[in-house]
């Protein structure tokens, strides 16, 4: 089962790294206000980027990777992919 590091951008322009396995689903609860506690008064959210793994523990490591990262070098990833080809 593959799993996927994502990144939503917020309403509020913030953005929000996480981890799933069936991402449209996961977005889904976000924007329903059931994701997470940090999204749930930042809907709507977009996604802005994701990442393919192969397992869960590829993906919690993937995440916290990005979670250490500045706004400015995730942004920076954000640019560096696009969605519509993947």
């Amino acid at each position: 089962m593959d799993w996927e590091v994502y990144i939503l951008e917020c309403s509020d322009g913030t953005l929000y790294t996480g981890i799933s396995n069936n991402l449209p689903s996961r977005i889904e609860k976000h924007n329903s206000g059931n994701g997470a506690k940090y999204t749930k008064n930042r809907i709507p959210v977009a996604l802005v980027y994701k990442e393919t793994l192969k397992n869960k523990s590829e993906s919690l490591k993937r995440e916290i990777e990005i979670k250490r990262l500045s706004r400015s070098q995730k942004l920076d990833l954000i640019d560096s992919i696009d969605l519509a080809t993947t």
